[in-house]
């Protein structure tokens, strides 16, 4: 692990990201667009980090903080990349930031039919909240492609 290396994306990332979850990340956002991402870099810019070895992009999360609530997104590894503690640095170094930035509980979107993504939030002792469901209502038509 020695030659993983984490930081935060910046703008000129945002293609090489959307291209890396089209291969690494299971389905798809309404916000998985250029826009999308570029809005969110621009906005809180330490929110997206991505996990590199050698050069390569092989790992992402996105740590979304409020102000009061911390929310994990898009936690992928390449699949050629997995089962070697890419994912479990990513989850750290978000779980960190959250810390630095006073927050008290992440949450992770994690899709019900994702077993291997359900499997790697199980090994990181994250767990589903039975009390919850989470309700949702596009606030746009997605972009034509």
């Amino acid at each position: 692990m020695d030659d993983l290396r984490i930081r935060a994306a910046v703008a000129a990332d945002i293609d090489a990201v959307l291209a890396f979850w089209r291969t690494a990340a299971e389905g798809t956002s309404i916000s998985d667009d250029r826009a999308g991402v570029a809005r969110l870099v621009e906005r809180d810019p330490e929110a997206l980090l991505l996990a590199e070895r050698a050069g390569a992009l092989v790992g992402t999360v996105i740590a979304g903080f409020d102000g009061w609530r911390c929310h994990l997104y898009r936690l992928a590894v390449h699949p050629e990349h997995r089962r070697r503690g890419i994912g479990g640095a990513l989850l750290a170094a978000a779980e960190e930031r959250f810390v630095r930035l006073g927050g008290r509980r992440a949450d992770a979107m994690v899709l019900d039919r994702n077993e291997l993504g359900r499997a790697a939030w199980r090994a990181a002792e994250y767990g589903p909240d039975e009390a919850w469901t989470r309700w949702v209502k596009p606030l746009a038509a997605p972009p034509v492609s």
